[in-house]
């Protein structure tokens, strides 16, 4: 398993035990595709829904 892939995952956990799912949460294709990898984690879309929650949790997390 790569970092990418590893960051990846421990990122959706982190996010899935505060409620949110980001559903296009993955390893950039492009990653694989060079001869030296360039790690790129695609964040993707996500809902209005899922962005105010995300909000609410950044905030929490920085104190506001």
């Amino acid at each position: 398993m790569t970092e990418a892939e590893a960051a990846c995952d421990e990122l959706a956990a982190v996010l899935k035990r505060t409620g949110i799912v980001l559903p296009s949460l993955a390893v950039d294709p492009v990653t694989y595709g060079y001869e030296t990898p360039r790690a790129l984690v695609e964040l993707g879309r996500c809902n209005v829904a899922t962005t105010r929650k995300l909000i609410e949790v950044l905030q929490r997390a920085a104190g506001r």
